[in-house]
């Protein structure tokens, strides 16, 4: 008998020898920028984006709206580009430059047509066949063949938005409605004539690139005559940005090499850029592509300049633009995307929504930015609520009194230290405002209601939910990650208290294993229902749901689980 025991000793002590030792977790990250910004934002209160952005297009997309300024949308049907009539949606509430009578109804921007485009199908809307209408079909229009640019435009044409009071050439204009236009293709793959007219825009990207040849230092590129141009408006290194995200989603739909190539010589312009070059809406993507070529092809970017570009508020030319943070007259304003100069600092409701779409799938690729993306998500989509009369409070916005035209779904276009307007130099920060009135001559103070911003909301409508812990979100990371290969569930839980909670994962009916890819382990096998995850204080988990005894194998850098990518790393 004695002799048995000190057989199974000496056994259990050789299987705890031979056991592996946990890894350590991955280190964590930090963005100093986010460091500033409060742990628990105040007065706190995250609200359902996932509704406010259904209610959005259900509002909106209403031809027979009552109500002053309503319906916000039109029947253009001058055909550009085209043959096909298509749908106008104002930019802002009442812009005087747009409308049916205006322009013979031609002016109307892809920002806001694509944003909510985009917006409404993240939150599971389908806009190729909504109430017999096909609202991505309509998108065709944008692509320029008339001034054979060949690329989405932010205008079907871009004289009559000239002549309405529109836009100079400015980069980030030409190429964001491509970003926008392939995170739409993404979601109707099988929409009739998306294919070539994406086919057709890499082709002229590629073919940009090579002209450009690592000097992206302009103010924008010609894309008919394939020349680079410069003007009053700052130069835009970081439209590379957007060059190497339409590039590789290409090279993921397409398969080609030249566009995988051409993604990584743009980015890679872009990191050598001694100085913050960030313009508008490109840095994020940045980061986002470094972290997604150094995962999946094996390049070698630094995420970090990239990540403190986006929120430093240190651009060389466009002074100021970045992150806001700060606590203006006891509301915490962190986290909203804009000019931190300008008058104090100015946020804006479509960069703070539309940041939110490189920057959480980028935890997927670099888990060690998991917390630090969680804190900032926590401060902006707690602050952004504060565009939207319904939760700033009245002494705060320009015109509470017209509230009621907003119906609950138009935000404000901006939140302003010091407001623009004489008239409302009296109200204390933070003060929600517009540009609207500024645009044209005869521009209503309605039209600081930004209907082209508000469009973007399924951004954080796909990716934000509420969790059992106020406080602690669920993050969607496959949300606004387009043209990924195959993977399974995955969200960002953050932390951000100075104790130990429990949060529920609401996993379903089906059994799975959760692996974490920050702490790099199988954290829970075979469960179901409701999970009960322990987090630390401030600390992240990146949880993957993978199949019960799904078949775990490595491959170079990559986890694999059934042959589908868990974690890289």
């Amino acid at each position: 008998m004695v002799k048995l025991k000190q057989t199974a000793i000496l056994l259990c002590l050789a299987w705890t020898a031979c056991k592996e030792t946990p890894p350590e977790p991955v280190k964590q990250e930090a963005i100093a920028r986010v460091n500033q910004m409060p742990a628990i934002p105040q007065p706190l209160q995250i609200i359902d984006w996932y509704t406010l952005a259904r209610q959005f297009d259900s509002t909106v997309y209403d031809f027979k709206a009552t109500g002053p300024h309503w319906p916000l949308v039109w029947w253009d049907s001058s055909k550009h580009n085209f043959p096909q009539p298509v749908v106008g949606l104002y930019t802002a509430m009442d812009d005087q430059r747009q409308g049916p009578a205006h322009n013979k109804g031609m002016f109307h921007e892809a920002l806001a047509t694509m944003g909510a485009t985009l917006g409404a199908s993240l939150v599971g809307i389908d806009k190729s066949s909504q109430q017999g209408l096909d609202y991505v079909s309509m998108l065709k229009n944008y692509f320029n063949s008339e001034t054979k640019w060949n690329i989405m435009m932010n205008n079907t044409c871009p004289e009559v938005a000239l002549l309405g009071g529109g836009y100079g050439r400015d980069w980030w204009y030409d190429v964001y409605p491509n970003m926008l236009f392939y995170g739409i293709y993404d979601r109707y793959p099988s929409v009739a004539g998306l294919d070539s007219l994406a086919r057709t825009i890499a082709e002229q990207f590629c073919a940009a690139d090579s002209v450009l040849n690592g000097d992206y230092n302009h103010t924008f590129f010609d894309y008919a005559a394939m020349t680079p141009k410069s003007n009053q408006i700052c130069h835009q290194p970081d439209a590379a940005a957007g060059h190497a995200y339409v590039l590789y989603a290409a090279y993921k739909k397409f398969n080609d090499p030249r566009y995988l190539k051409a993604a990584i010589h743009a980015l890679g312009t872009l990191q050598k850029q001694p100085k913050n070059t960030f313009y508008e809406i490109f840095m994020p993507f940045g980061a986002l592509m470094a972290a997604r070529l150094n995962a999946e092809q094996g390049q070698s970017f630094n995420v970090q300049p990239f990540l403190d570009w986006t929120f430093n508020g240190d651009p060389e030319c466009r002074i100021g633009w970045g992150v806001l943070v700060g606590n203006w007259n006891g509301i915490d304003i962190s986290g909203i995307v804009g000019s931190t100069t300008d008058r104090g600092g100015y946020g804006f409701l479509m960069n703070t929504f539309d940041a939110a779409w490189p920057l959480v799938p980028l935890v997927r690729y670099d888990p060690s930015y998991a917390a630090a993306i969680g804190k900032w998500m926590l401060n902006a989509a707690n602050a952004a609520r504060f565009f939207y009369t319904q939760y700033m409070p009245d002494e705060h916005e320009t015109i509470p009194e017209k509230a009621g035209i907003t119906k609950g779904v138009i935000g404000y276009e901006g939140i302003i230290h010091s407001p623009s307007y004489p008239e409302y130099a009296h109200l204390k920060a933070p003060v929600a405002q517009g540009d609207g009135p500024l645009w044209a001559k005869g521009n209503p103070d309605v039209s600081q209601f930004s209907v082209y911003g508000s469009g973007h909301v399924g951004i954080f409508g796909s990716i934000i939910r509420n969790t059992n812990v106020n406080g602690i979100l669920q993050l969607n990371l496959l949300a606004t990650d387009f043209f990924r290969d195959k993977a399974y569930p995955s969200y960002l839980y953050y932390n951000p208290y100075p104790e130990t909670k429990k949060v529920m994962l609401p996993l379903g009916e089906t059994a799975v294993d959760i692996y974490d890819t920050v702490s790099r382990q199988f954290i829970a096998r075979n469960v179901k229902g409701d999970y009960e995850l322990s987090l630390n204080a401030n600390t992240a988990a990146v949880t993957v749901l993978t199949p019960v005894k799904g078949k775990v194998k490595k491959n170079g850098n990559q986890l694999l689980v059934d042959d589908v990518v868990v974690a890289w790393k």
